[in-house]
């Protein structure tokens, strides 16, 4: 009971809109590279990337700073 607890404070603290506030930075660095919009496809795998990778460092600083 007690690591689902965890589980969940941990998820609950992962904050969703530090990820939306970095996805205009990280669409601007894709057309900025291919100098000119990407296709759906490629824009769909930038906010899979930003989520997946955003949300693992969070959870990962919440878990490696749980001691202090």
């Amino acid at each position: 009971m007690s690591t689902l607890r965890n589980m969940r404070l941990t998820l609950d603290m992962i904050k969703i809109e530090h990820t939306l506030f970095a996805l205009p930075f990280a669409f601007l660095g894709a057309v900025l590279a291919a100098n000119g919009l990407r296709h759906w496809r490629q824009i769909l795998w930038i906010v899979v990337a930003m989520v997946g990778a955003r949300s693992t460092a969070m959870a990962f600083n919440r878990i490696a700073d749980s001691r202090l």
